[in-house]
């Protein structure tokens, strides 16, 4: 029967239309069930995304900073002959205390007093020379009296007697000029210290101001400390300095206060950073010269939001947040920030008291985007 039906041809054409006909209805239903599935999606509300947030609750910041540094002498003075020569003693060793106006060195002084010896003999001929043009110029000015001379004569004698006079001072100048340097050949302490350095021994050759000590007043010191600009840039605006606590790092008990004196007004070439001299109060014996301190300096307080480091967000390469609004939307705010912390950072502009941030999923929102906060976050 069914090779009959196979070599029926009118009948085999009605199967296959009718069979092209059944699988046609088919389609059409698939398809118009998919079509009203896709309809139904877009009707259907978006997914509304769960954040994690947090209020804003404004603090004072106790914005405390650190720097490690040493004590270093206020005034210290790199002493040297004001004569070039032989050194013939040093009489200072460093750690000696030496007092104002003691001798710490010596330089050969033969040639010295030799040039004392013929100023002191310049002087003298200048002075016999003076004399004889005084007496010439009482002659000559008698006998112009009485007329038995010229005028000419007598002026002649005039000029040389004022040739004497400017010789005689030129002589006195030159002697206590060789009477200095014959002073210069000792190295004076120019005020109590302590003798930090030294830069020339016995027997050798000195030039004029090359260190041979060098003296330090123990009496005035400073802690001196390498400071990033960082720190100048993150420093809130301030008229007066903030008080400093220096301690020493091998006994933390020993402190003194200080105030900054000094911020040098260019950076390290090598490092950097910026030297900053803390002037110390009745510093404790303890707190030698080079002694290794630590500092620590208590800036001005100022209201600070306190963000974990997740909260943050990029807007056109500034740093911002996302916050809630009363809408349930979200929108970006930028924010300006005092300085970063290992896990979080401090917010000093951009966020009010009672601002809803999104501190969890920022990179997955959309400006005004609708959101759902966590149960139990936000409070």
């Amino acid at each position: 029967m069914i090779a009959a039906l196979f070599h029926n041809k009118p009948l085999r054409r009605r199967l296959v239309a009718g069979s092209i006909a059944v699988l046609a209805c088919g389609a059409a239903m698939v398809w118009h069930g998919a079509k009203s599935e896709a309809s139904n999606a877009k009707l259907a509300a978006p997914e509304t995304k769960l954040v994690k947030t947090m209020a804003v609750a404004p603090m004072l910041d106790a914005d405390t900073r650190t720097a490690i540094g040493e004590i270093r002498p206020r005034l210290e003075s790199d002493l040297g002959f004001r004569v070039s020569g032989k050194l013939l003693e040093r009489v200072a060793e460093i750690g000696a205390t030496v007092k104002k106006g003691e001798v710490l060195a010596r330089i050969e002084d033969q040639d010295y007093r030799n040039r004392l010896a013929s100023a002191e003999a310049d002087v003298a001929a200048a002075q016999a020379v003076l004399f004889e043009a005084r007496a010439a110029e009482a002659r000559i000015g008698a006998l112009l009296a009485k007329g038995f001379t010229t005028r000419a004569n007598y002026d002649a004698t005039l000029k040389n007697l004022r040739s004497a006079q400017a010789k005689l001072k030129s002589a006195n100048i030159a002697f206590d000029m060789a009477k200095d340097q014959l002073g210069y050949t000792e190295l004076h302490a120019e005020f109590d210290g302590i003798v930090t350095a030294t830069g020339a021994e016995a027997g050798q050759s000195v030039n004029v101001g090359q260190m041979v000590v060098r003296v330090a007043d123990p009496k005035s010191r400073d802690a001196v400390f390498s400071i990033a600009e960082a720190v100048f840039a993150n420093a809130p605006d301030t008229k007066h300095s903030p008080k400093v606590i220096v301690s020493l790092l091998s006994n933390p008990a020993i402190t003194a206060v200080g105030t900054i004196r000094e911020i040098a007004p260019m950076a390290d070439a090598a490092t950097r950073t910026f030297q900053v001299k803390v002037s110390l109060e009745n510093a404790p014996a303890e707190m030698r010269f080079g002694a290794s301190v630590g500092g620590r300096a208590e800036m001005a307080r100022t209201p600070v939001v306190v963000l974990p480091g997740s909260a943050l967000f990029d807007k056109d390469g500034k740093p911002a947040v996302w916050v809630v609004t009363a809408s349930s939307a979200v929108e970006l705010k930028p924010i300006t920030i005092v300085r970063y912390e290992t896990d979080r950072v401090v917010v000093r502009d951009g966020l009010a008291k009672g601002d809803l941030v999104v501190t969890a999923g920022v990179n997955r929102l959309r400006e005004h985007e609708k959101v759902r906060i966590i149960e139990g976050e936000g409070k």
